[in-house]
């Protein structure tokens, strides 16, 4: 073996290797620079090393948590995420950081770009020293890091991406990609399944009959487009329209057309980038079926007051309905409100975004994991992380497994965070106007969640 191929055996190559771009290995490299350093330390330097290996707590190297986020100074996804972050590691280093460690982070901009994201995670990873990374919003940001994640041998704690195309990777090639984690939300897979047994539940009381299936045209839509059209009419109600359409539309006008030609009750959708234009076109000209589904800007707490008519200035997310992992007024476990009011009284009364919890229970699990274990060594957590059974704010998180077989699939969602009524179930809400002419999210389903009863719209 020539001295570049041990070198890039050792290292990472920086070249095309089947497909895939390698980086510098950073736990590879401390290793080799710590024997290099043990090695002048026996010949000479003893003294030094001495200091250094009777080195107290107190003085000890931070742990390091790595952020990724799109667009934190304006974007509410983003910001939740950093916003998380900051308060559970206040909330550690208050209670003692870990294993006497202090605890700080480092935040990377993802800036909604896969190629962006790349960037940042190898900075964070590579010049920061990030123990452990958390956060990533968009599926195609998350597939384009989950390389250098298996090459960095670094945990990564998935907290909003939901594509399972990467714990597919996981569960196919363990030895390789075992250091990504799902916190939440639940994957692409468990999305569909949610809207399955939320129709199962709640279509025959609400009235629904029949639907419209619409949904865009994105790589995290797939999984639950397929569950849909596997098992939505076994719920009972009658699919009577389905389109997936192109990214770029910005006018709905024509495909509800089709919506109300179809005679459906509602128009279900499933959308993330381009929920504010389908909002606008079902509510200005009120059309007469029902709004609801995914529907991811209708998630955020500010949304009711940010989505006006522009002429008459009502809100135009009223009635609308929209899956959720959590909301300021929900109590899925006894840590839901200790966190959203930490969170408020950090950040002048604003709420969390469902990336912010998920985010916030990621890190805690993970302190608490490594002060478990004393380490926070990324092979020596993943057993304690895949055992784990942890109370967080949106419910209990624990992990599918390396043999998990999803029903009707031929692979699983290992380390992905299972989805059902004694896991993360989520939620449903509809956006509601209180006594005092706010919004409020008010929880349709479940029924043990539920703070309000299903409203039809005034102009039906």
């Amino acid at each position: 073996m020539s001295n570049i191929e041990r070198r890039e055996t050792e290292f990472g190559s920086t070249s095309n290797n089947g497909g895939r771009r390698r980086t510098l290995n950073r736990r590879r490299l401390l290793k080799t620079t710590t024997g290099v350093a043990a090695g002048i330390s026996v010949a000479g330097c003893l003294d030094s090393y001495e200091t250094i290996a009777g080195r107290s707590d107190d003085d000890a190297e931070p742990v390091t948590i790595g952020v990724l986020a799109p667009n934190p100074n304006s974007d509410y996804i983003g910001r939740s995420i950093v916003r998380a972050a900051e308060i559970a590691v206040t909330e550690l280093n208050d209670d003692g950081g870990i294993n006497g460690r202090d605890v700080e982070i480092a935040v990377g901009d993802t800036n909604g770009s896969p190629l962006e994201a790349r960037r940042q995670y190898q900075r964070l990873v590579l010049e920061e020293g990030a123990d452990v990374t958390v956060g990533i919003f968009a599926s195609e940001a998350l597939l384009g890091i989950i390389d250098d994640i298996a090459e960095q041998e670094t945990i990564h704690l998935t907290s909003g991406a939901a594509t399972t195309k990467v714990s597919r990777l996981v569960n196919e090639e363990y030895d390789q990609y075992k250091y990504h984690f799902r916190v939440g939300p639940v994957n692409d897979y468990d999305l569909g399944r949610l809207q399955i047994d939320f129709m199962n539940d709640m279509a025959s009381e609400i009235g629904w009959e029949s639907v419209a299936l619409i949904a865009e045209d994105y790589t995290w839509t797939e999984e639950p487009w397929a569950i849909y059209q596997e098992q939505l009419a076994e719920t009972g109600v009658d699919v009577v329209m389905d389109e997936r359409y192109p990214p770029a539309t910005d006018d709905f006008s024509d495909i509800y057309g089709r919506v109300e030609d179809a005679d459906a009750d509602v128009a279900f959708i499933t959308a993330a980038h381009t929920g504010n234009e389908a909002l606008a076109d079902w509510a200005v000209p009120q059309r007469p079926f029902a709004f609801g589904g995914i529907h991811v800007p209708m998630q955020l707490p500010a949304y009711y007051e940010q989505a006006r008519h522009p002429v008459t200035d009502a809100p135009l997310a009223e009635y609308g309905l929209s899956f959720n992992s959590a909301t300021a007024q929900s109590t899925l476990t006894p840590k839901t409100q200790d966190f959203v009011n930490h969170y408020q009284e950090t950040f002048d009364g604003s709420n969390p975004v469902y990336t912010g919890y998920h985010t916030y229970d990621g890190i805690k699990l993970f302190a608490e994991k490594a002060a478990e274990l004393g380490t926070v060594d990324s092979d020596e957590l993943i057993p304690a992380l895949e055992d784990a059974t942890f109370t967080g704010t949106t419910g209990t998180l624990e992990f599918y497994g390396q043999d998990h077989q999803a029903e009707g699939r031929a692979y699983g969602h290992t380390h992905d965070v299972i989805y059902g009524e004694d896991n993360l179930q989520s939620l449903y809400f509809q956006w509601q106007e209180n006594d005092n002419g706010e919004g409020v999210q008010e929880v349709i389903w479940p029924e043990s969640e539920a703070t309000a009863e299903y409203a039809d719209p005034d102009w039906f």
